[in-house]
């Protein structure tokens, strides 16, 4: 599908807009996580054009400026990442149970929140690896990217992380004991204003965790916000 489009001066031709022009931005994650823009348009002939079109100054045409890649996993549906979890039993705990599970257990908190966020304040023995980082390319892609998140006013987008499963199982063999936490934390359980739950950056891991073959992954609910309130023990790297 191609996105993103420019408007660059033509000498010779002139053309209109019919009304379905249509810009559409996608999925902002409830965790601040990730986002993915569409910028779709449909033009119409001068021929086929009616009475409501809106005419573009003569002398210019739009041309396709970036192109969004395939879709990764972590792009997949939350209904179809929720089922999977489910049928995976990826249990979630509260914090409390969580740091249970890491004194008794053995059990390892995987941190997938930004590396910055990490540093400033996390669990004693968590590790970071982040699901999402800041976006590091400036392909026309990227760029489309930056400027889609600046509209919204967050001058430092994230992009999935490549390397998250590479860098997990640098870190962590498959029968470890893990609880993937991110900020918000996120919900599979069903509730009336969220029939599906709803997902967020530590689901996500978990999902992806699972689709690699990770075989005790939990998920911590409420997030390291509720670890925070809760005053559990926390350690700074700054």
């Amino acid at each position: 599908m191609a996105l993103l489009t420019s408007i660059t001066q033509h000498p010779s031709s002139s053309f209109s807009l019919h009304p379905n022009l249509h810009t559409s931005l996608l999925l902002i994650s409830s965790s601040k996580t990730t986002l993915h823009n569409r910028f779709c348009s449909t033009v119409k002939p001068l021929s086929q054009r009616s009475s409501s079109s809106h005419t573009i100054q003569r002398g210019w045409k739009i041309q396709c400026a970036a192109t969004k890649p395939a879709k990764s996993p972590a792009e997949e549906d939350w209904k179809v990442k929720r089922e999977y979890l489910l049928q995976k039993k990826v249990r979630s705990v509260d914090v409390k149970e969580a740091r249970r599970l890491q004194q008794e257990n053995n059990f390892v908190i995987l941190d997938v929140r930004p590396e910055a966020e990490y540093k400033e304040a996390h669990p004693p023995g968590a590790i970071n690896v982040q699901v999402y980082r800041l976006i590091k390319e400036w392909t026309a892609w990227d760029i489309a990217r930056r400027a889609a998140f600046a509209f919204f006013g967050i001058f430092a987008g994230t992009e999935e992380n490549p390397e998250f499963i590479q860098s997990v199982e640098s870190t962590l063999n498959k029968d470890a004991k893990i609880i993937v936490a991110c900020s918000a934390g996120g919900t599979m359980k069903p509730s009336q204003n969220l029939p599906e739950g709803q997902q967020s950056r530590s689901l996500i891991a978990a999902y992806l965790l699972v689709l690699n073959g990770y075989k005790n992954v939990f998920h911590l609910e409420g997030g390291l916000y509720t670890w925070f309130k809760e005053e559990l023990p926390t350690i700074s790297d700054e």
